[in-house]
């Protein structure tokens, strides 16, 4: 079954509000780390959207991928630009889970008893 986004975007503000009443600073350091790289002026809002989403996917992070989607459609990012960033995440991981199969067989070179 597919997920409600809407309604779990809208409980997700609720729950971060909560955080926020309980925890205040918390929630005033995350927004400040999450505005940093907005200042530098190098990204358009929209690129770093989508750099958001690969890494909402990396991470499996559903609140990361409603905020971020609705944040990346806000930018104007098309369906095909928000695929082809989740085509670089997809493929990335590939890529690290391939080079940690290589750490596996260094592990299973060291730890085989020889003969």
């Amino acid at each position: 079954m597919m997920m409600d986004w809407t309604a779990y975007q809208q409980q997700l503000k609720a729950n971060v509000g909560e955080i926020g009443k309980l925890s205040p600073e918390t929630i005033r350091g995350y927004a400040g780390l999450s505005g940093a790289g907005q200042k530098t002026g190098h990204l358009d809002a929209k690129t770093r959207e989508l750099i958001a989403l690969g890494v909402a996917i990396s991470l499996r992070c559903d609140g990361c991928i409603v905020t971020h989607t609705d944040a990346a459609i806000k930018q104007g990012a098309t369906k095909e630009e928000i695929a082809e960033a989740l085509g670089v995440a997809i493929a990335i991981n590939a890529g690290a889970a391939l080079v940690y199969s290589a750490r596996v067989m260094d592990a299973y070179a060291a730890l085989k008893p020889a003969g």
